[in-house]
């Protein structure tokens, strides 16, 4: 149980990343072809957004929505897998994920967002149990159906994978960014 606790701990710290360190026109500017980084953090924001209101609604209505597991939970290392080989294939954001271009002066509200949205999920985390995580079903637009426990890994990886996208497009490795 407690590696659970600390496997949870660990993604929904991943969530708590923030756009203190750059200026305001390392926030705005996106690299070429790509989003910037105020557009990277409301992307996750978007995504998180419908994960905790899935995670409020009591357990019969995700069975009765989504379904439950005939598979035991895929791996933290598995849905990454899934997931980059998703991209491989051109998969993509699509509608409401897609961000708008934001402001400089958002900056500071964004990292407020994330933050709080990060807070948010751990609390509504803790109220299910490792049986349910393991059991209800999420739908996910690119990769197809998830465990509970599916989409934390999920989640948590995304938001890594953006920060690393942001530190790509200014030119910074991840030792500048520790």
């Amino acid at each position: 149980m407690e590696r659970q606790t600390r496997q949870r701990q660990a993604i929904l710290n991943a969530l708590r990343v923030s756009g203190r360190s750059l200026s305001p026109a390392e926030f705005v500017q996106p690299p070429e072809g790509k989003w910037s980084a105020g557009q990277q953090i409301e992307h996750i924001c978007r995504s998180v957004s419908p994960v905790i209101l899935a995670f409020r609604l009591p357990v019969f209505v995700l069975r009765l929505a989504f379904g439950k597991a005939n598979r035991p939970s895929r791996s933290y290392e598995e849905v990454i897998t899934k997931y980059k080989a998703k991209l491989s294939a051109g998969g993509r954001a699509s509608g409401p994920y897609v961000p708008p271009p934001v402001a400089a002066g958002e900056q500071q509200q964004l990292r407020k967002k994330l933050n709080a949205l990060a807070t948010k999920l751990a609390a509504l985390t803790e109220k299910h149990s490792e049986a349910q995580l393991d059991t209800y079903l999420l739908p996910h637009p690119l990769l197809g159906k998830m465990t509970l426990r599916e989409m934390l890994y999920f989640t948590s990886y995304h938001v890594v994978h953006h920060h690393e996208a942001v530190l790509r497009g200014l030119g910074r490795d991840q030792a500048a960014s520790a």
